[in-house]
């Protein structure tokens, strides 16, 4: 065989191999496309024949305990142009006939429709005009949808314009609860707050619309539809209560503008279960609008004292700090809150008994250290129950030094300070050890006791506070604190319910009862007397502590405590963070925002108030009814009773009063009586009753036809004084109107 031969048959068998290794590929591609991937490939295919649109599914609800709505979804559109459809406006021959261009009426219904831009829409258009998809509003809601879909009928722009429905999240109540209920994003999902720990409980399954479709993308018109329904999110009912809430955030607020501080938080709970029914921070936002900053002066705020990187962008550091629920993120130093549970552990460990007795001189030494009383002169001899009265700090050290840091870190634990509070809501925080709170597997020494024992080198949250003061109210159970009572499906079924989950016994309840004894005797007597309410026997604990970040001089006050002290119904923690001016400790500026809150709050939800024999005495009477008297017998009655009456209009028998009957004033109130339907009521205008002393407040209210209603102090000495009123100077009223005001005690009430 010659070599030509040889080669060509050389040639032959590898052209035969080729193609056998060739056919060989395609019949292993055929086979696996057809059999092993064939679902991938079916799913292209189908891709390719079938049109399918998303159909959006409505986001659960948020309820208040009581069924009110605080946040909801409503469907919305986004609208589209298929530029590539969108044709020019001049006159051009197509088959014989002269057609006009629809840029002109895409462009001028848009704009017209939609109220955007007809320059920016048309040139947007033009950008892309050899795409298919251009976005041009979200958000689009039913009137102005509707006003779109008649256009686009009536100018034959079906295809060219088109929508997409999509939902919207609309919070009714504006900054109510907004750092607690938080906001969910541009995507539809939760970003802060519950709307983000719950967003996959929330957040339902889309429904999909499935048609065919041609190669060029347009829906056959004879073809049939296939529909899957979109499934709605579970509700969420919170065991927050609106009317609970508002009373907390407008009393928060206040306090804000009055203290010009940094920030303001508390939380409301009930004692006994952890259900958390109000929780608020100041500054706060509208999650309907939530990168909006409400409170211009934080943004001054981190320019003055943020941080390089605040102080560059002290906009965004304000957003960020409005969208923190402080209330349960926060650390803060405690201060002389924390003694109540220095004081329970050590009672219930032996270290010191009820009879135990200090002498107070105003200074201790301890581990070479000199720790100084904020009454330097002392207290004298002290018991336990006038530690906490008297927030003795000297006593405190003795306390903290007798119980050791291993017995003082076992307590600081079990009252659940080194851990998470197990809150169903984003933002519990985890603190760390040797950075929050010193552990003696780290490092604590007998100088970090020392401060420790009365609050200033631990940090702790507020929410913590509020459960560890409640487990004293509570018989010495620490409770889960819980945001969402229950979870409910579209057609209003319970899903989950939350039940009240004990974490464990932290002291004895005989412990817990003479603790919470302590604590009325604070509120009664001591340095907590502001947070006072008559008939509801408040016990608590404020607090004045050190920001030890800063250069100059700033203070947290705070206040904790629960209502009422022997079978409490309610917790409360008020913080006040870096507060301007001269008053900066907790028994001026924080008790008296706690006492307005129990009252309010302890009232709205039907707590009998039981009051002593001082209260009694002390209280003022209810308005007679003396509507359809002879106004000749009743004047003089009224007036043998001490009450001042104003006669006003020319009848003989009283056809209206005021106050109406019933309303409760003081024994020498002021009560107008009209006696004809004709004469119109006569106005009076408040006058400025802040800085004046209790009878001041009295005797200026009389003179000008008023009534007042006292809360807070009124024990009338001299350091008691008024600061704020429910009516402003020079609201015009009517006679005999009834006007709230506030007073506090600004002596013996520094801590």
């Amino acid at each position: 065989m010659t070599s030509r031969s040889l080669t060509a048959r050389r040639g032959v068998i590898v052209l035969f191999l080729i193609v056998v290794i060739g056919m060989g590929v395609s019949m292993a591609r055929l086979l696996y496309m057809s059999v092993i991937d064939k679902r991938n490939y079916r799913e292209k295919a189908e891709n390719q024949q079938l049109s399918v649109d998303s159909t959006a599914a409505n986001r659960g609800k948020i309820y208040d305990s009581n069924m009110n709505v605080l946040a909801q979804s409503a469907s919305v559109w986004k609208v589209c142009v298929d530029p590539s459809r969108v044709t020019d406006d001049s006159v051009e021959k197509d088959s014989g006939k002269l057609v006009q261009g629809n840029k002109n009426l895409v462009v001028n219904g848009l704009s017209t429709i939609l109220g955007i831009d007809a320059a920016e829409t048309k040139a947007s258009i033009e950008s892309r005009a050899d795409k298919k998809y251009l976005k041009i509003k979200d958000g689009v809601e039913v009137n102005e949808r509707n006003k779109l879909l008649e256009y686009i009928e009536e100018n034959n722009l079906s295809g060219v314009i088109f929508m997409e429905e999509s939902t919207k999240r609309y919070y009714p109540n504006s900054e109510l609860a907004s750092t607690l209920i938080g906001f969910i994003g541009s995507d539809g999902n939760g970003l802060s707050g519950v709307e983000y720990y719950y967003d996959e409980v929330l957040t339902g399954t889309r429904g999909r619309i499935i048609t065919a479709k041609d190669a060029k993308n347009n829906k056959l018109p004879n073809a049939s539809t296939q529909t899957v329904s979109s499934v709605s999110g579970n509700n969420l009912v919170l065991a927050l209560d609106q009317q609970i809430q508002t009373i907390l955030q407008d009393a928060l607020k206040t306090a804000y503008e009055e203290t010009n501080a940094g920030n303001v938080y508390g939380i409301v709970m009930e004692t006994k279960t952890g259900a958390v029914l109000a929780v608020a921070n100041i500054p706060d936002f509208d999650p309907n609008s939530y990168k909006e900053v409400l409170y211009p002066s934080l943004v001054e705020y981190f320019k003055k004292y943020g941080k390089e990187s605040e102080k560059a962008n002290p906009v965004q550091a304000a957003q960020n700090t409005q969208w923190q629920n402080k209330s349960f993120s926060s650390l803060y130093f405690p201060g002389s809150v924390y003694k109540v549970f220095l004081v329970a552990g050590a009672l219930e460990e032996g270290v010191i008994t009820p009879e135990t007795s200090y002498n107070c001189t105003g200074t201790i030494q301890a581990a070479g250290r000199t720790v100084k009383d904020y009454y330097t002169t002392g207290h004298g001899v002290e018991t336990p129950e006038t530690l906490l009265v008297n927030s003795c700090n000297c006593f405190s050290v003795f306390v903290g030094m007798k119980m050791g840091v291993d017995l003082y870190y076992k307590y600081f634990d079990a009252f659940g300070f080194t851990e998470k509070t197990g809150v169903d809501s984003q933002g519990d925080l985890n603190p760390k050890a040797g950075i929050a709170y010193h552990d003696p597997a780290i490092s604590f020494s007998t100088s970090d006791l020392i401060s420790s024992s009365f609050g200033q080198s631990i940090s702790v949250t507020p929410l913590q506070i509020i459960t560890a003061v409640s487990a004293i109210g509570n018989g010495g159970k620490l409770m889960r604190p819980y945001v969402v009572q229950k979870q409910t499906d579209e057609n209003g079924n319970t899903v989950v319910e939350t039940q009240p989950e004990v974490r464990r016994q932290v002291v004895s309840a005989e412990t817990a009862a003479k603790v919470a004894s302590y604590m009325s005797k604070v509120v009664k007597n001591g340095t907590g007397k502001n947070a006072y309410v008559p008939g509801y026997r408040v016990a608590g604990k404020t607090g004045t502590s050190e920001k030890t970040d800063r250069t100059d001089d700033a203070y947290i006050a705070s206040f904790a405590g629960f209502a009422p002290y022997d079978d409490p119904d309610i917790s409360v923690v008020v913080i006040i963070d870096d507060p301007q001016g001269d008053n900066y400790s907790g028994g001026i500026i924080a008790a008296p925002v706690a006492g307005e809150i129990f009252e309010k709050v302890l009232k709205y939800r039907g707590v009998t108030p039981v009051y002593d024999d001082d209260e009694i005495s002390a209280m003022t009477g209810e308005t007679p009814n003396v509507v359809g008297s002879a106004i000749a017998g009743v004047e003089k009655t009224l007036k043998d009773s001490g009450y001042t009456v104003r006669v006003i209009g020319s009848g003989s028998s009283v056809v209206s009063q005021m106050p109406e009957s019933g309303k409760s004033i003081p024994a020498n109130g002021v009560i107008a009586l009209y006696t004809d339907s004709e004469t119109p009521a006569e106005k009076v205008k408040v006058p400025d009753f802040t800085g004046l002393s209790v009878s001041e407040v009295r005797r200026v209210a009389e003179v000008n036809g008023l009534n007042v209603k006292i809360s807070g102090s009124s024990d009338g000495s001299s350091g008691v004084t008024a600061y704020k009123q429910d009516k402003e100077k020079d609201t015009e009223v009517e006679l005999g109107s009834i006007i709230t005001v506030y007073c506090r005690n600004t002596s013996d009430v520094h801590d």
